[in-house]
């Protein structure tokens, strides 16, 4: 956001400038990283598991029947604000 009370006159000297450089993750975060040989076990999982899992159908048929579920301008409003809210990973520590 551009502050109203900020001169247009001034120039961003390029020794005012800092940049971070991200730092590489560790704990949980490092488990994150892409692994060749997980890979392999991942698409047997998933290779597993059914395309359409009828209990999953059924929960979805239920919440969508109940009047107390948020109506599909709700989820998206709530979809929108998520999605254009920084990532706190992503923040300068």
């Amino acid at each position: 956001m551009i502050n109203s009370a900020s001169s247009s006159d001034r120039v961003l000297r390029p020794e005012g400038v800092v940049l971070h450089a991200k730092t590489a993750p560790t704990g949980a975060q490092a488990a994150d990283r892409f692994s060749p040989e997980n890979s392999a076990a991942l698409k047997s999982a998933l290779q597993a598991q059914p395309a359409i899992r009828p209990e999953v159908v059924a929960r979805g048929r239920a919440l969508a029947a109940d009047p107390s579920w948020p109506s599909p301008e709700i989820l998206r409003s709530v979809g929108s604000a998520l999605l254009s809210s920084p990532d706190p990973l992503d923040q300068a520590d």
